[in-house]
């Protein structure tokens, strides 16, 4: 299901396709789930848990600004887009409040991540005490789901990593505001 989501969507995905994929039958499908809905919500709480997970970094030992910079620069298939923020932009999922409670859930818990980390960076002399952490923390979240939107729009993994390295350059520009300057600590890995 979860494969099916990030593909087609959910209200382009049926039941049927579902257990096509799985190659289960109908019995052993509603054994354990009532239904598209109780799938969908479980398939999106997989989804939220990677994204969460992989947001981990920015709790991480270390420079705040670099792990920043780290999990800017981690892989990011952008042609496919982000597997939660695609959920936006299926109309049955914007119309159920469970769904997009767990999509909006994802997002304020990466976000928060990313404040944290911003937080600490103001605390260490590495960005301004001007920067307000909950709007740069929103902002990279904006900048990233925009890199998808356009690597999309333009089949092209470059838009996403331009606006990964649009993102950096930013906050190097606000490090640099508030401090000596430094060369960045990141490289962006290739997609595959």
């Amino acid at each position: 299901m979860a494969s099916l989501l990030w593909e087609r969507g959910y209200a382009a995905t049926s039941p049927k396709d579902v257990m096509e994929r799985a190659g289960v039958g109908q019995g052993s499908m509603y054994h354990h789930f009532s239904g598209k809905h109780e799938l969908a919500v479980e398939a999106f709480r997989t989804e939220v848990d990677q994204l969460v997970a992989e947001s981990a970094v920015l709790e991480g030992q270390g420079s705040p600004l670099e792990l920043i910079e780290q999990y800017l620069s981690r892989p990011r298939p952008g042609t496919r887009g982000c597997r939660v923020g695609r959920m936006t932009q299926d109309p049955q999922v914007v119309q159920d409040p469970e769904l997009l409670g767990l999509v909006a859930g994802a997002f304020d818990a990466v976000t928060a991540r990313w404040s944290g980390a911003i937080e600490r960076a103001v605390a260490a002399g590495e960005l301004p005490a001007s920067i307000r952490p909950a709007e740069l923390a929103r902002t990279l979240s904006a900048v990233l789901q925009g890199g998808y939107v356009l690597a999309r729009a333009y089949a092209s993994q470059e838009p996403m990593d331009a606006a990964v390295r649009g993102a950096i350059s930013l906050i190097e520009a606000a490090r640099t505001a508030g401090g000596p300057t430094r060369a960045p600590s990141h490289t962006i890995k290739e997609t595959p």
